[in-house]
């Protein structure tokens, strides 16, 4: 049975930790409501380059380019977006555990961005193909690399498709992994991101607007395509890491909330035992007066 003296450490020791936990939970705050902004802000930018590219695509005819190419075979690349740190709620083990059940092949070839998917995949024998690290603001120039890196891969011929994996932010409470094709390009559609069920492109209907192309349709759909894998891959990177300090914030306040039910508990007992010790002494006290009157 623990004595006093170690439950006055252990509520001191837990103490501690509530303050860390309670700072780390601060700090995912102020970072969640910036990458949050950035998630959001980018929205509906990528909701009109859906509508404008939809809207060329209906003006190109026949026309061809090597993002579109359809092949029959199985082969794919996958790009996993995970944190490169931990003590973030379930987000990773959730993505992880969908990737791993359904899309996760011997020929899958693993492009990782974040260390806690690469160190998955190096640690279960997945085929790591890259490993990419990205800011708490993901910059454009980021998402260009990872983006590359998949684009070769495909232009190759290397795989047949390519898909995304990530944390689809919902809102501050519900994060949901998200596997989404990238390659090829076979529907303009973009990163379907937000609330469950809710639409965030509307197509435009062919031949409602008028567009004037320079030089020509096929022109400015040959060289939007590249631009649009490089923002989709962007997009992406700003929706992980909404997720990921929505649910930082979330496990550090849950964490902070137990640590502090816990003191309230040890403090319990500690104040039991106290009062068990006195009412001993007390017993001892008048237990020897008793014996020294007789």
């Amino acid at each position: 049975m623990p004595s006093t003296r170690d439950i006055r450490r252990r509520i001191k020791s837990v103490k501690k930790t509530a303050q860390i936990t309670s700072a780390m939970e601060k700090v995912a705050q102020a970072k969640m409501a910036r990458a949050q902004n950035a998630a959001l802000a980018g929205r509906p930018y990528a909701e009109l380059m859906n509508r404008v590219l939809a809207e060329v695509v209906t003006h190109a005819g026949d026309f061809k380019h090597p993002l579109m190419e359809s092949r029959g075979g199985e082969s794919r690349a996958l790009i996993l977006v995970t944190t490169d740190k931990g003590m973030c709620g379930p987000i990773n083990s959730n993505l992880l555990r969908k990737v791993s059940s359904e899309f996760v092949t011997d020929d899958t070839r693993i492009v990782a961005a974040g260390r806690k998917g690469a160190q998955h995949a190096s640690r279960v024998g997945w085929n790591l193909a890259a490993e990419f690290s990205y800011s708490d603001t993901p910059e454009f120039t980021e998402a260009r690399v990872v983006a590359k890196m998949a684009v070769d891969l495909f232009e190759a011929g290397e795989v047949d498709h390519v898909d995304i994996a990530f944390t689809n932010f919902v809102n501050t409470l519900t994060q949901k992994p998200e596997v989404q094709r990238l390659l090829p390009i076979s529907e303009i559609k973009g990163v379907q991101a937000g609330v469950e069920g809710e639409e965030t492109v509307e197509d435009l209907p062919g031949g409602t607007s008028e567009f004037l192309f320079e030089p020509s349709a096929t022109g400015v759909l040959g060289a939007m395509l590249p631009h649009y894998v490089n923002f989709q891959v962007h997009q992406i990177l700003l929706e992980a890491k909404a997720s990921e300090f929505s649910s930082k914030m979330v496990a550090m306040k849950n964490a902070t909330d137990n640590a502090n039910d816990l003191i309230k508990d040890l403090t319990l007992e500690y104040n039991k035992m106290r009062q068990a010790a006195i009412t001993s002494e007390l017993l001892e006290i008048t237990t020897a007066q008793l014996a020294l009157g007789d």
